[in-house]
């Protein structure tokens, strides 16, 4: 029996809920991934191995070629280039969501955006009141982003008991808080710059670009131009990652072939009688390769590689990146300094102060609206929520601290991080209970 024909005809609206519903699936799972990789490394940052484990992630690795030194730390790695890749994914969905799906309606898209911008002003503005100029001060993009994977992890538990609108606007708000943190690091946590290597990288780009209009479509060639392009953004002085987010929103939307011609290639290969036509240089096997080419030409770029790259880097890339970066060794010293108290403030108060807010005047000034089934306890419960800063966090510190503060900024993001989720899911399940209690009371 046909398949094809065992259900409802496929409509418009699946070419981007069902993406959307896989990429929560696969940001779901990835997230207990996350958790346990950082379970992982506090416990093993925190026993007898500490050294060893620690001392593993500096690990150097890479070569020399003449005056080029391309020798890194493993943990360097992990952080520079295997995170472009996870800013890559990122930028996919991004644009995925306004031009194929969910973001399409522009004043909804707004509501995530704006409280994506308060969600990184306030907190950024609490850090800098209570760093008061200390040493500490250069450290204020670390409370600026949120945990996506994490995030959506915590929505999970609840299942069909809170809206989907929710999940939408927490993602999207989430995306929107990550490409902003990325480009606070690019700018203001990158050394001074390289012109030329700079214009070597807006070169490549503008290749990838032309690639794309003339119509190469292999995959791999444009993993070369990425990654010639991520050298010369590293040796300009702008940290690397940001060409993961232009690339990806680089990458095209639409399919090269249409639902109808591809229906008209399969009629063509289904037509054939049966027999051994299929080997040999033969008109019938030009047109079954014709349709494998067809059938994988369907799906746009951005599907393509969202499909391809998305599980890689929910659960081998970033629970690599917890692994390497999550590890510290918890002392009393180290809570209560400026660091970690100004990171704790700036997530579990500044976070949802800035989303909350925010969202209201947008609404108030009727530059955005809110989703169906929306409501302003499940907006509060989720500010809530992106006060969990954890991957992108634990990132900018990386880059903003120095050795001798990084243990403190750490303890602050991990406590932040936690508190933030509790009073997250404490707020969720106080609305959802109500929300059963008023349809019981009916």
């Amino acid at each position: 029996m046909d398949n094809d024909r065992t259900g409802l005809p496929p409509e418009l609206s699946d070419r981007f809920s069902r993406p959307f519903a896989r990429f929560l699936k696969v940001e779901a799972a990835s997230g207990a991934m996350l958790l346990f990789a950082t379970v992982v490394a506090l416990i093993l940052s925190n026993t007898v191995w500490h050294a060893a484990f620690l001392a593993f992630w500096e690990t150097p690795i890479g070569f020399h070629f003449g005056a080029l030194d391309f020798t890194r730390s493993l943990r360097h790695w992990i952080n520079d280039a295997l995170m472009t890749m996870f800013f890559f994914v990122i930028a996919l969905e991004l644009k995925r969501g306004f031009v194929l799906g969910e973001l399409r309606n522009l004043r909804m898209a707004a509501l995530s955006f704006a409280g994506a911008l308060g969600g990184m002003l306030v907190p950024a503005l609490i850090y800098l009141f209570l760093a008061k100029g200390g040493p500490e001060l250069h450290g204020w993009g670390t409370v600026m982003a949120t945990d996506t994977a994490f995030v959506v992890g915590c929505l999970a538990l609840f299942g069909s008991r809170i809206p989907a609108t929710l999940r939408l606007f927490l993602l999207s708000l989430a995306i929107f808080d990550d490409i902003g943190a990325i480009l606070v690091v690019a700018i203001g946590y990158g050394s001074a710059f390289n012109w030329v290597a700079l214009a070597l990288a807006g070169l490549g780009l503008v290749i990838v670009f032309a690639a794309a209009r003339i119509g190469i479509r292999s995959i791999p060639i444009y993993f070369l131009l990425g990654g010639l392009i991520w050298v010369c953004f590293d040796a300009s002085g702008i940290h690397p990652t940001i060409a993961g987010v232009f690339l990806g929103l680089m990458t095209p939307t639409g399919g090269w072939v249409s639902d109808r011609r591809l229906r008209s290639i399969f009629d063509r290969v289904l037509s054939y009688p049966a027999g051994d036509q299929w080997s040999g240089d033969t008109s019938e096997r030009h047109d079954l390769r014709l349709a494998g080419t067809a059938a994988r030409e369907v799906l746009s770029p951005v599907e393509r590689l969202e499909l391809m790259l998305h599980p890689w880097v929910g659960f081998t890339i970033m629970p690599l990146f917890a692994l390497a970066n999550a590890g510290v060794e918890i002392s009393l010293a180290d809570i209560a300094t400026p660091a970690s108290v100004a990171i704790f403030a700036a997530l579990v108060l500044g976070k949802p102060l800035g989303v909350v807010s925010f969202c209201w005047i947008a609404v108030r000034l009727d530059l955005a609206k809110r989703a169906p089934g929306l409501n302003w306890s499940l907006l509060i419960a989720g500010g809530f929520l992106t006060g969990i800063g954890f991957t992108m966090s634990l990132f900018i510190a990386g880059l903003a601290f120095p050795p001798a503060m990084l243990d403190s900024a750490k303890i602050g993001i991990l406590s932040g991080s936690v508190v933030s989720a509790a009073l997250g899911l404490l707020a969720l399940t106080w609305s959802t209970h109500r929300k059963t209690d008023q349809q019981d009371s009916m």
